[in-house]
């Protein structure tokens, strides 16, 4: 066999789609290819997306002839498909907590100090790491002041970095007890 002749149908099917592909541009007054895929179902649901389309022109342009055929230039009017339903992403707003602006919370934050409410303070104080807490807690030594707020702020931060700290240890022995059994 001759390998111009595997060629050219190759390359009349090419020409063939691309002449059908400009006729439904030109009926759904569109710009370019991808315009059509919203005209194009999916018997997954919604409109073909536009890889798909690239795809097929490609590997099957004898099928994507017959639906651009099917859907565009052969109905009286193309109607664009409704796309289908996606996945909820991660930008769902939470309606159930409360939320509060900065000034409100330092606002909240100093009530909880005037009424002496030291749960409320630890939960309503922005978290400091660890180093912060320290370099704190030596500057009001040396100043001499006894701040128990500071001191609390630093206790709650060696607690937090030995949790942390434990779970790191726990996942890294997990895993290379995991790598020696193997």
């Amino acid at each position: 066999m001759n390998p111009r002749e595997d060629v050219e149908p190759k390359t009349k099917n090419l020409k063939e789609i691309e002449d059908v592909i400009s006729k439904a541009i030109k009926k759904v007054n569109g710009r370019k290819e991808n315009d059509l895929c919203k005209y194009i179902p999916m018997t997954s649901g919604g409109y073909m997306h536009h890889f798909t389309l690239r795809k097929m022109k490609n590997r099957q342009p004898n099928e994507l002839g017959s639906l651009i055929e099917k859907f565009i230039i052969n109905s009286d009017r193309p109607s664009a498909v409704t796309p289908k339903q996606r996945a909820a992403r991660g930008s769902r707003k939470r309606r159930d907590q409360i939320t509060f602006t900065r000034n409100q919370l330092e606002r909240m934050l100093n009530i909880a100090r005037l009424a002496g409410d030291k749960e409320m303070v630890s939960v309503l104080a922005p978290k400091k790491s660890l180093a912060t807490c320290k370099r704190e807690l030596i500057i009001s030594i040396r100043h001499g002041k006894v701040e128990p707020e500071l001191w609390n702020a630093y206790v709650e931060s060696c607690n937090n970095f030995a949790q942390q700290q434990q779970l790191g240890l726990s996942l890294s022995e997990t895993i290379s007890a995991l790598s020696n059994s193997r």
